[in-house]
């Protein structure tokens, strides 16, 4: 018996095998599918992402609604779902967003940044886009301050207090 305690042993093989993997998109996707399903999990050790993309592979990855707590600066900055870290501050102590180990990171934050840069589609193509790039183009000029900058306007204002 396979639910006797102590039987490590099993006699037999598995009586019910699916004969198809199952498909979370399988009955046409819905928007929240499609989104969780491109989503890349950056800033996790390789047993959280592994989890995520379990629970998309299966349906059970659910979004946030509402921005989370950080457990580190104490704001409301954490955007991804299952996340105890800001990106922020997942980057800048080199810690896992999800569990907060200071595990090896498989795709690193600023990595998937780059990529975006590089392919140089992350802008859109409508003319009332290009005409705001030229007006903050022209207003920006004398601004040298990246996006990680900020994004990470939240710690300047946690150390003044």
């Amino acid at each position: 018996m396979s639910c006797q305690k102590g039987n490590l042993s099993r006699s037999r093989g598995q009586k019910h095998q699916n004969l198809t993997a199952y498909r979370n998109d399988k009955h046409g996707a819905s928007l929240q599918i499609k989104r969780a399903n491109a989503k890349v999990h950056d800033g996790l050790c390789r047993h959280c992402k592994d989890v995520l993309e379990w629970k998309v592979k299966y349906n059970k990855y659910k979004t946030l609604t509402q921005p989370r707590k950080c457990v580190k600066c104490l704001q409301k900055t954490v955007k991804d779902a299952y996340h105890i870290m800001c990106k922020c501050c997942a980057l800048k102590l080199e810690l896992c967003a999800k569990c907060g180990k200071k595990e090896e990171i498989v795709i690193p934050f600023d990595q998937k940044e780059r990529e975006e840069e590089t392919s140089g589609t992350s802008k859109p193509n409508n003319k009332m886009s290009k005409k705001r790039d030229d007006d903050e183009d022209d207003d920006d000029d004398d601004d040298d301050e990246d996006a990680y900058s900020d994004e990470c306007e939240h710690e300047s204002a946690a150390t003044q207090r």
